[in-house]
């Protein structure tokens, strides 16, 4: 079977939703295989020690400031990889579909979220937590966790993403935009705009 032919993840855990959204998400949930992203992010981290070394054990990025970020994704109709670059700092997430839902591994934590289409838009919410992949953490802990797809003026696709817990406050929040990281991607992306607009 013609893999570039094949449903992929997001577009399964979205169905008839995701040709609703913005171009630029489209764009990236609509491709398979390895390709890349590049652009700008800037981040704030909560301070405090313990903010840090909740931080360090979920392995987000240091605190910056319209940094440059790139990201490789490698993308199957049943799972992602997706290798971000903030800078000099790391951070690797996996994502595959369980139960209706997309399930992040992010270090020691798995997230699943619930794909919601808000207008052109594509929010992630969280529905369950776990730690070491067992032990269940409460829904209620991550209300203030938030995601959001969307494409700027020009464009671009952009993300922000927050987290602030109960009594701690503010975890982390990042936000930035990307595009296509060269001339070859850049044409992949339009024709699989055009396609699926």
């Amino acid at each position: 079977m013609d893999r570039t032919l094949s449903i992929t993840l997001f577009q399964r855990l979205l169905g008839a939703e995701f040709f609703h959204l913005a171009p630029a998400i489209k764009a990236l949930h609509g491709r398979h295989g390895e390709f890349r992203y590049a652009g700008t992010a800037s981040v704030r981290r909560g301070r405090g020690l313990p903010k840090a070394l909740l931080a360090r054990i979920a392995r987000l990025p240091p605190a910056m400031e319209d940094a440059p970020i790139a990201i490789r994704f490698n993308a199957s109709p049943e799972s992602e990889s997706w290798q971000r670059r903030f800078g000099s700092a790391s951070m690797q997430t996996r994502l595959q579909a369980r139960d209706g839902l997309l399930k992040e591994r992010l270090g020691p934590c798995t997230f699943d979220y619930r794909l919601v289409r808000v207008g052109k838009e594509l929010a992630w919410t969280v529905e369950r937590a776990r730690v070491l992949g067992m032990v269940p953490l409460p829904a209620k802990l991550f209300d203030g966790v938030r995601c959001r797809e969307s494409q700027d003026d020009a464009g671009r696709y952009c993300f922000f993403v927050e987290a602030r817990l109960p009594v701690f406050g503010l975890l982390i929040r990042y936000e930035g935009w990307l595009e296509p990281d060269d001339g070859a991607d850049k044409a992949a992306i339009s024709a699989a705009s055009g396609r699926i607009a």
